[in-house]
């Protein structure tokens, strides 16, 4: 078997991830690791595998099929994402979602200048959730879409809390509200407000001699982190906070609640869920899974930006396509 060779930009959770997903794929390895860091602090799992520089990539633009960019923060991807792609094929998960059209212009024109393929805004939501939403609109054209995160870690919402004047540490779960997800269930069609669909809940270790209230106030009040929302915040210690929220768990849910019949009185409901121990362990094997269609593109000369809504499930699998036929259809 010809194994895809795969090389990783950044090497952060997402990174390390995209490693481990890797090795779990037998038609795939990885041909390097590239870091802004002095190469020679990143210790990788892989031996024998090399690690550039960043600024070095354009030299080793040979040695790879597909690169899985691993960008440090949404700021990043705007920036490497175009920037490789004229050096590579590539994989991102840009995930802001009012960006995405800018994003894809971006990075389209810069793929189609190299004949390559580049495809973004690949992980859970966007991607995974995104395709949920489509097939549900598809399948029941007279209906709502509704969209539930958590319970999970928001990395986000976290940073924030932790800029908070007092705070030296702290997690925070976005947590979805339980009656309404029911009253979508029982096909009700419910108009939700931002503060009906999810409540935020904090975990948070004070610096020493903080003013509790006014550090509870201050997240409670923050604009566009938890002001439309019910929020809670628990002051705990840091060894409660390492010992009890050390993961990055997260999930959540896409339902699709339409009617048919002449008069719409048959109710249906498309529920997609998600529930993971590990939000960028996931993420990675989404992309490591995309990157494979990716190569597929390149090969049949198919240049230029794609996300998830273009790739042919088949091409997500090593499997040939009579064994999917046969085992999976």
């Amino acid at each position: 078997m010809e194994q895809i060779r795969v090389g990783i930009v950044g090497y952060g959770n997402l990174g390390k991830g995209v490693e481990l997903a890797i090795r779990s794929n037998p038609d795939m390895k990885l041909a390097f690791v590239a870091t802004r860091r002095a190469p020679e602090t990143v210790t990788i799992q892989t031996e024998n595998v090399p690690v550039y520089q960043y600024s070095d990539l354009a030299a080793h633009q040979n040695d790879a099929d597909v690169v899985i960019v691993c960008g440090g923060s949404a700021t990043d991807l705007p920036k490497q994402t175009p920037e490789l792609a004229r050096y590579f094929n590539v994989v991102d998960s840009f995930d802001t979602h009012a960006r995405i059209p800018e994003h894809f212009a971006n990075v389209d024109a810069a793929a189609k200048s190299a004949s390559h393929v580049a495809m973004i805004s690949v992980g859970w939501d966007p991607g995974m959730f995104s395709l949920a939403r489509l097939y549900g609109n598809c399948i029941l054209p007279d209906g709502k879409d509704y969209t539930f995160w958590g319970k999970g870690v928001s990395q986000g919402h976290s940073d924030a809390i932790r800029r908070v004047e007092g705070v030296q540490d702290g997690k925070q779960y976005t947590v979805p509200v339980e009656a309404a997800m029911n009253a979508v269930r029982r096909g009700d069609q419910p108009e939700l407000t931002t503060r009906q669909k999810h409540t935020r809940e904090c975990f948070v270790v004070a610096k020493p001699g903080a003013d509790l209230a006014k550090i509870e106030q201050d997240i409670k009040s923050m604009p566009n982190y938890f002001d439309e929302y019910d929020t809670t915040v628990h002051f705990i210690s840091q060894e409660e906070l390492n010992r009890d929220h050390a993961g990055i768990p997260h999930g959540g849910f896409v339902m699709r609640s339409g009617v048919t019949g002449k008069n719409g009185e048959h109710k249906h409901l498309i529920e997609y869920s998600l529930k993971l121990d590990s939000n960028p362990e996931f993420t990675t094997n989404v992309l490591v899974a995309f990157a494979r269609a990716v190569t597929r593109f390149a090969a049949e000369k198919q240049f230029g930006c794609k996300t998830v809504f273009d790739v042919p499930p088949a091409y997500l699998s090593p499997l040939p396509g009579e064994e999917l036929r046969a085992h999976m259809l």
